[in-house]
């Protein structure tokens, strides 16, 4: 799904919100943009399962376009020691973020000490960081999974591990920190299946990441996993699963295991019984930044219970629907 409206503002950006994050163990303030782009050449041709940021994105944006939201978005700039840049696809393609538009933006965020921004493995080549400030610069790469059958089959993204390796490791020769992106519970995969699949890839991407984000499925508008997701078919993440891949993966590597999930606490996002969520979502916040297990320890609630059974159950069923829902909407016995 596209955007095709005439009232879509092409000359600002979809949006802009300050946060903080991390430049090695420095934590730091960011502004966030996300610029209206022509959207993701992927999406072009179906696009991933689970992604609807091309929502926002319209076919006929202009350099000039870019220029104006470039301008705009320098205005609420404050000194943020990070700026990411998010689009509705790669940075890096030139077809959807031009190369002198690149140098503009680079230039009107001298003053920061780090940009952030995503691109897909096919991007990052020696011509496009040749034209990059490279010492600047921080790549986020989204390999999702290390497993080539689960990112083509359940996330269709296009790309495989090699693909990844390539990138990522040409961007360590040339020194370009590089914050690796995996997904919990891709469509298809039972709970359990789901913090396996993460543990593996963060010991995978480890090597060649400065920091890697778990990013929990959230269920975007207009996609392929929502309407799996209203069948029952689907439930996101728990909470407890997220706590306990946090765990295991902090034990395993040294490079910085983080995540800022999207939708945290609601029926789209990782969620638990909604007692609980907050509580829990500050205490993974407060992981993010200071690595210290302690902030994951002691957390309770009694849906953690029902958390195990329904993981202990998907596996004894072989099945990734949400058991919870279809027991809860079921006929009456």
């Amino acid at each position: 799904m596209r955007a095709e409206r005439q009232d879509l503002d092409r000359t600002s950006p979809v949006t802009i919100w300050k946060e903080y994050d991390m430049i090695g163990d420095k934590k730091v303030r960011a502004m966030v943009i996300i610029f209206r782009t022509r959207g993701c050449w992927w999406a072009r041709k179906g696009g991933c399962t689970m992604c609807g940021y091309n929502v926002e994105s319209l076919d006929d944006i202009t350099k000039e376009d870019l220029i104006s939201q470039i301008e705009k978005a320098s205005k609420r700039y404050e000194g943020e020691e990070m700026v990411k840049v998010y689009t509705s696809g790669s940075f890096l393609d030139d077809n959807e973020f031009p190369p002198e538009v690149r140098d503009l933006l680079f230039i009107t965020f001298a003053g920061t000490e780090r940009i952030l921004f995503e691109t897909r493995p096919e991007f990052v080549t020696e011509k496009t960081l040749a034209s990059i400030p490279k010492d600047r610069c921080y790549v986020a790469l989204g390999l999702e999974t290390c497993d080539d059958k689960v990112r083509a089959r359940c996330i269709k993204k296009g790309f495989t591990k090699e693909d990844y390796q390539r990138a990522a490791g040409l961007l360590k020769i040339n020194c370009v920190p590089v914050r690796t992106y995996l997904i919990l519970k891709p469509p298809f995969l039972t709970e359990k299946q789901a913090m396996n699949d993460v543990i593996c890839s963060v010991e995978f991407a480890a090597p060649y990441s400065d920091s890697i984000s778990i990013n929990p499925l959230n269920i975007q508008a207009g996609t392929p996993v929502e309407e799996v997701w209203r069948r029952g078919d689907l439930r996101p993440p728990w909470l407890w699963s997220l706590v306990e891949v946090l765990k295991r993966c902090r034990s395993m590597t040294d490079v910085r295991i983080m995540s800022a999930p999207s939708g945290g606490g609601t029926p789209r996002g990782v969620h638990n019984c909604g007692i609980c969520d907050r509580k829990i979502l500050d205490a993974i916040e407060r992981f993010s930044f200071s690595q210290h297990l302690e902030d994951l320890n002691g957390l309770e609630c009694p849906c953690k219970a029902k958390w195990s059974a329904e993981v202990h159950l998907q596996g004894a069923m072989r099945t990734s629907v949400d058991i919870s829902k279809h027991i809860e909407d079921g006929p009456e016995l």
